[in-house]
């Protein structure tokens, strides 16, 4: 009976050495049996192949899936030291693709929430100002935010680095009735185009000095409907992005925020 085994266990490797006289012993085998060996035998001989097809037939149905689920960004915002609901999350995102009558299957609009800037070692979310930054930076880079809401101090930063357009010139030239609109409520902030702060690294006795421009980059929502309903105890500004490639959006975004 050990000779017998022997013997079979010495087929089955000779089977797997060389593939041409798997058949024969493949056709003596019955159920369970006929099975593993022939699992086994296309794992021995085909495992790249099949490992092959297998990816090339994942990556072809994520491609389909892909087209098929895709949805195009109408706007970027982002909310930087603003916290809201979900009800006016909602208003400020989502309803306004309604309001444009844009179909919510095949256009969305992305909202950024949990940003935080701020210099105070003391505020509860200075922590998070290192990964803020950087995601803002990555999302104007990629031309992926058109639109910031924020709190004064959000929005000094925004302004400083020179993030912002020139609601003034901007209005005026391309939509000069909401440019008449909205002229009332424009908050001028200072850039700073050119500073020695690099300088004071490397010497601290150095004075600071640095060449600024002001002019109107940011609206005070205030008188917004909207944002009204969301009770802020601090005022709540609105910036455009410099580099906004969906700029007549933002211009959308603008009257439905003060209808």
């Amino acid at each position: 009976m050990l000779s017998a085994q022997k013997q079979s266990e010495k087929k089955k490797t000779l089977h797997k050495k060389y593939p041409s006289e798997a058949r024969p012993y493949m056709q003596s085998l019955h159920g369970k049996a006929k099975l593993r060996f022939c699992l086994q035998y296309l794992w021995d001989y085909y495992k790249l192949p099949l490992a092959t097809a297998a990816i090339a037939l994942y990556i072809a149905l994520y491609a389909v899936y892909g087209r098929f689920t895709h949805k195009d960004t109408v706007l970027y915002a982002a909310l930087v030291n603003v916290a809201v609901g979900e009800t006016l999350t909602e208003e400020l995102s989502s309803r306004f693709l309604t309001a444009q009558n844009l179909n919510t299957n095949a256009n969305t609009f992305r909202l950024y929430s949990g940003l935080y800037l701020t210099d105070d070692e003391n505020n509860i979310y200075h922590e998070y100002t290192y990964a803020s930054r950087l995601k803002i930076l990555a999302s104007i880079d990629a031309e992926q935010l058109d639109v910031a809401l924020m709190n004064k101090e959000a929005f000094d930063a925004f302004s400083q680095n020179g993030y912002l357009s020139n609601l003034d010139e901007l209005l005026a030239e391309e939509v000069p009735a909401l440019h008449q609109q909205l002229a009332p409520y424009f908050v001028t902030n200072t850039v700073i185009l050119e500073d020695n702060s690099e300088d004071l690294l490397l010497d601290g006795s150095a004075v600071y000095h640095a060449e600024t421009e002001s002019y109107p980059m940011g609206l005070d929502l205030s008188a917004s409907p909207m944002i009204q309903k969301g009770g802020f105890q601090e005022t709540v500004y609105l910036g455009i992005i410099k580099n906004s490639p969906r700029i007549h959006t933002v211009f959308d975004y603008l009257e439905y925020l003060f209808v």
